[in-house]
């Protein structure tokens, strides 16, 4: 009678979290479709049909590359047109900024309650990009037209507002929906939007392949080629993801009065310890200037800066260098973020833990930040690496889609941490119910020995 209802218990606690981790997923899907759906909700006065052949006019480069982050919103100049590329920005100010302004760091000891401030700066600080964003590219679109046909048929004031409103609200509202993912479903929501942007476009770019080879303007041998790169890619990537640098630590075990045999562990780092956010961060800052620039410079008295955008367009060497300057500096300054080695330190320190040959203390930290340091150049060049061989590759070929090494990494990483997050809820509700089968079962004993 116990051994049933033990397993009716079991059961009962496994369908409670199994129902559970379906409700997370069926929220992350409900809420990428909710996405999608805003991508296709035009702003207010823009011809769709003009703004469709201005992006093909203009086509390659940073505006296919911004296209493609936003799941073609700006294609067809949606609601969802700027994306969450101005929250990504205000939050790289933010952390720059709560490391260099007194009054930020000074929030950052305060715990919960300063992280909810910081967190509130950001959004305001969102807002006002976005609303800068959005007013300067409408404002740039009205002087746009295609030959007959003008973008913007009635532009003005009116025009103006309405369309700010809009893709701030988009903005606004896709920064709201990503922070529901991360709370009330699995994964970061930023970067499974990111994640729905640049995935939506992968049928297209493999129907683009077969159909310039079938055209003959593009070789078979080059096609298989490209694709054999693009699986060791990213066989590569889950590779070095996964790669570590463990630290031996000795922990000593004491018994009674007298200190007994040490036990020994390992302090892993990883290669990457920063994941895909330094590429985000720096496809968010190289993308944006190089966007407005293309459309501003056609104006009277900018026209310096449409040099400045075919040069920041990828496949430049402005491009490749400022683009890698900025991904080897997010690495190391996200990796400083992430960990701390002198509270690492203090704690191996509290734990009684010892790095053999290293003494407790100030050599431990140095010890532990000089292994960091040379773990996060590997790991900034293989960010490096991986971002810009697609450039080097279209020097000899010209692939016809956008996504090149950044879009990959960026797919590639979350997807890997959305499993990791998925089995480590499935792990904790496992726990959950053998704790709870062992709390009965330590009950009933308790009342079979009380009778």
């Amino acid at each position: 009678m116990s051994s049933r209802q033990d397993q009716v218990e079991k059961l009962l606690g496994n369908k409670k979290g199994l129902s559970e981790l379906k409700s997370r997923i069926l929220f992350v899907i409900g809420a990428l479709i909710i996405y999608r759906m805003g991508t296709f909700l035009p702003v207010p006065g823009v011809n769709p049909a003009a703004m469709a052949e201005l992006l093909k006019q203009n086509s390659g480069g940073l505006i296919d590359m911004f296209n493609m982050f936003s799941g073609g919103a700006l294609g067809r100049y949606s609601v969802f047109a700027l994306g969450v590329m101005p929250y990504i920005t205000a939050s790289i100010i933010m952390q720059i900024l709560s490391h260099t302004v007194p009054a930020l760091r000074e929030l950052k000891k305060e715990g919960e309650t300063g992280r909810r401030k910081t967190t509130q700066y950001t959004r305001y600080f969102t807002i006002i990009l976005a609303i800068g964003q959005s007013f300067g590219i409408t404002s740039a679109l009205q002087t746009f037209e295609t030959p007959g046909v003008p973008i913007v048929p009635q532009p003005g004031f009116g025009f103006l507002f309405t369309a700010t409103v809009s893709l701030t609200g988009g903005t606004m509202f896709l920064m709201w929906l990503g922070e529901q993912i991360t709370e009330r479903g699995i994964g970061n929501g930023i970067s499974l939007i990111i994640f729905a942007g640049i995935v939506v476009g992968l049928p297209g770019a493999v129907y683009s392949v077969f159909q310039l080879v079938s055209e003959g303007q593009l070789n078979a041998l080059w096609a298989i080629f490209l694709m054999v790169l693009a699986l060791a890619l990213t066989a590569f990537i889950v590779f070095v993801e996964r790669g570590q640098r463990r630290v031996t630590m000795q922990f000593a075990r004491r018994g009674g009065r007298q200190a007994t045999q040490a036990q020994t562990s390992y302090l892993p780092m990883k290669v990457n310890m920063s994941g895909v956010i330094p590429v985000i961060f720096a496809s968010s800052l190289v993308l944006f200037p190089g966007s407005i620039a293309s459309m501003v410079g056609q104006s009277k008295g900018f026209e310096w800066l449409t040099d400045l955008a075919q040069q920041l367009s990828p496949g430049n060497t402005l491009y490749m260098v400022f683009f890698g300057l900025l991904i080897v500096g997010f690495t190391f300054f996200y990796t400083a973020l992430t960990f701390n080695a002198d509270e690492t330190a203090d704690n191996l320190k509290r734990q009684s833990a010892v790095i053999p040959g290293i003494r407790p203390g100030k050599q431990t930290s140095a010890y532990l930040d000089g292994v960091l340091t040379r773990v996060t150049f590997w790991g900034a060049i293989y960010l490096l690496g991986v971002s810009l061989l697609p450039d080097f590759i279209n020097q000899f070929v010209t692939v016809p889609f956008a996504l090149g090494g950044t879009g990959l990494l960026i797919v590639v990483v979350v997807a890997m941490d959305f499993m990791a997050q998925l089995q480590n809820h499935l792990v904790s509700q496992q726990y959950d119910s053998v704790l709870k089968k062992t709390n009965i079962k330590n009950y009933r004993r308790s009342n079979k020995i009380r009778r």
